[in-house]
């Protein structure tokens, strides 16, 4: 039996790790943080990765955790509103679209649900090293003892060790789209009901929304710069960056900074795209924003790892385990699907993209070859 390690425990890697199961692989997913992450923004999962979903039997479940917004509004820097809709939202989109929005967390949660009887998780750790042969990858581990499996997927996001270990440093694959977003969970000292209020300043802007049956606000803060060197792991740092930015900004904003201090679940990284010429090497490959990330400006992140996930076991399936062929037809049949979706990112620097362009790439394959 085909043993495949998967770095990540987010959507990729889990969904992943499904389909492996179904197909009569077995899975093991190392994920370096000590549980499921919590917080995050809201993701929309639209498409093709909807009939994934569908086919993985959780539409309901997924149905029932989407978010119900009624509209935004738009302010200025004194939280004066501009314009307001209840028909489409930023985060949303049009709010009478099929597509289904949740929180981050809630959707790995399900994934998690699905699998943690089927998946060895290896939680609080990381691989250290990969050394691959004709036989299969030795993996050492930052905690575990060596292993080796026969095939290694890094499904470990923007910043992916895996992609690290086999293909080489990011600096030549990450391609910086000029801005920076931060994202934290804090009350909802606004009162808001199911709506959502967004404000931008120049190069400032965030939006704000509610969670969790108007429990719980979600903050995004972002600003536009040059790329910027900074330690990916070190949380102070980063919010000192995001501080220094909004200093001086009115209306809420140093309130939200203030809780922004406090917020465990504090998240920070550069709107950045990746794009590589091979998501594989030898017996490694690379799934979702691990491999091909169109960054959280396109919309389509999830689906990408959704879909992407479905087709690589499916193709490994086909192949009968054989890595060489199915990693082909893999990459194949997602790389037209992966370049329309980036498309939308950069297609309105600055704003989102047309609702036809959405359309057109949400649907750009066909599941069943």
């Amino acid at each position: 039996m085909t043993k495949v390690l998967i770095s990540g425990a987010s959507v990729a890697g889990p969904a992943l790790a499904y389909w492996l199961h179904r197909h009569g692989f077995t899975a093991t997913i190392v994920e370096r943080a000590p549980a499921l992450r919590t917080g995050g923004q809201a993701i929309d999962v639209r498409g093709a990765a909807l009939d994934v979903v569908d086919r993985m039997g959780l539409l309901g479940a997924l149905r029932a955790a989407k978010t119900h917004m009624r509209g935004m509004s738009m302010v200025d820097g004194e939280g004066n509103e501009l314009m307001r809709s209840t028909e489409h939202a930023i985060s949303s989109g049009r709010l009478d679209s099929d597509d289904i929005e949740v929180l981050r967390e809630d959707l790995t949660a399900l994934l998690h649900e699905r699998t943690s009887g089927t998946t060895e998780y290896l939680f609080g750790d990381s691989i250290a090293t990969l050394d691959q042969d004709d036989r299969g990858v030795r993996v050492t581990f930052e905690r575990a003892a060596p292993r080796t499996f026969d095939l290694v997927v890094g499904a470990d996001g923007l910043h992916s060790t895996v992609r690290r270990l086999a293909f080489g440093p990011e600096t030549a694959i990450l391609h910086h789209l000029g801005t920076y977003l931060s994202v934290f969970t804090t009350e909802n000292f606004l009162g808001l009901a199911d709506w959502q209020v967004w404000f931008r300043e120049g190069d400032l802007g965030g939006g704000i929304y509610p969670a969790r049956h108007n429990t719980e606000l979600r903050v995004n803060l972002g600003f536009m710069a040059e790329p910027i060197a900074y330690d990916h792991r070190d949380l102070d740092a980063q919010r000192r960056l995001v501080a220094e930015r909004f200093a001086g900004m009115r209306w809420e904003v140093p309130r939200l900074l203030d809780d922004m201090w406090k917020a465990p679940d504090f998240y920070f990284d550069a709107m950045a795209q990746v794009r590589l010429d091979s998501w594989s090497r030898g017996r490694i490959a690379l799934l979702g924003d691990a491999g091909y990330c169109a960054s959280p400006l396109s919309g389509q992140g999830t689906s990408l790892a959704l879909v992407g996930a479905y087709l690589l076991a499916a193709e490994l399936a086909a192949a009968d385990g054989d890595h060489v062929v199915a990693f082909a037809r893999y990459e194949r049949r997602m790389r037209p699907f992966v370049a329309l979706n980036q498309a939308l990112a950069t297609e309105n620097p600055g704003g989102p993209a047309a609702e036809e362009s959405i359309e057109r790439a949400k649907w750009a394959i066909s599941l069943d070859g």
